[in-house]
């Protein structure tokens, strides 16, 4: 494959969408491990706003641009990779640099797309399902059986926990703020609960017959934290995965922790080595795939974006009335 000197990335100064620009910068080289990827789509998440807005950086040794997750082809190859060619077709969870026509990627975090798939639904899967599976199944180790709260339900984050804890034979109930994205939830087979017309630790009480449920996986943070550890279940689980209304909680009783043996818990993602993304890689391809490929689910796609156009993907991001991916076609 013939490579270009230089490529169209996202740049950006800190702050507001406005910030965003295309620039022009020399390829990325793949290093030991590594393939180089032309990507076709990437997806937007949560952590690029932050990390436009300055509160977000990058771990040493990631690449400074935007964008955790993208689809493409292989263009390259470093040393000592196998089980990958030029010309294959993947998607990859990025350790950053996905806003771009080019993005090097360890070939562990890499997965072919699945059948059936083109770039901009291969790009909306890395993010949000390695997210789920590591924090609902593998920390949260949801059973067959089980209840699952998913705060955000439709976030990408939270329409894949749905989609897959529901595979799994679980229940599963999931919050939002409007009428629209209630049915949405509904449609996907979880319960819905308004959490601007209902309290929903006393809906998770309703629905459940005051048992509470087995696992949450809450974003909002300390704003919700004690009506979740009230809406769990004995020996329930709270999975934490990003503070959007705080991390501080004053005056929290710690005593219903003791009393129900629950265990509160969380991760991120991009700190973790290649190693270990490459582990949930693994499950992803073995569990969740043949399911995608069987059309089991699909990620649902909001709105697609032209590179040029990214600061409009970041506007609706931040203005959280999409339900489900937004992407950037860069090369589709």
């Amino acid at each position: 494959m013939t490579l270009p000197a230089t490529m169209r990335y996202v740049d950006f100064s800190p702050g507001g969408p406005e910030g965003l620009r295309l620039s022009e910068i020399s390829l990325p080289r793949p290093k030991p491990g590594e393939v180089l990827i032309r990507v076709q789509a990437a997806g937007i998440n949560r952590p690029d706003i932050q990390q436009r807005k300055g509160l977000y950086p990058p771990p040493p040794g990631a690449s400074p641009i935007l964008g955790l997750e993208a689809a493409g082809e292989i263009a390259a190859i470093g040393d000592g990779v196998t089980g990958h060619n030029v010309g294959d077709h993947i998607t990859a969870l990025c350790n950053g640099g996905a806003y771009a026509e080019y993005v090097t990627a360890p070939a562990t975090q890499c997965l072919p797309w699945p059948a059936g798939f083109d770039a901009i639904s291969a790009a909306a899967l890395p993010e949000t399902f390695f997210t789920v599976w590591a924090n609902v199944f593998d920390i949260g180790a949801l059973q067959p059986g089980e209840s699952l709260l998913v705060h955000g339900g439709t976030s990408g984050i939270g329409i894949t926990a749905i989609q897959l804890a529901t595979a799994h034979g679980a229940k599963v109930f999931a919050t939002a703020g409007s009428a629209e994205k209630c049915a949405a939830i509904e449609k996907l087979g979880a319960t819905a609960i308004n959490y601007k017309e209902t309290d929903f630790a006393a809906a998770i009480a309703a629905g459940t017959e005051k048992k509470g449920v087995n696992v949450i996986l809450d974003m909002v943070g300390a704003a919700y934290t004690p009506r979740n550890i009230a809406s769990l279940a004995p020996r329930g689980r709270l999975v934490q995965i990003a503070f959007l209304e705080g991390n501080i909680i004053e005056n929290f009783n710690l005593l219903p922790i003791m009393v129900k043996r629950l265990t509160i818990t969380g991760s991120t993602m991009r700190p973790r080595t290649a190693a270990e993304k490459g582990s949930i890689a693994q499950s992803l391809l073995a569990k969740v795939w043949p399911q995608l490929e069987a059309g089991q689910y699909a990620p649902i796609i909001h709105a697609v974006f032209p590179l040029d156009e990214v600061a409009k993907a970041h506007e609706l991001m931040e203005s959280s009335a999409h339900i489900g991916k937004i992407m950037l076609n860069i090369a589709a």
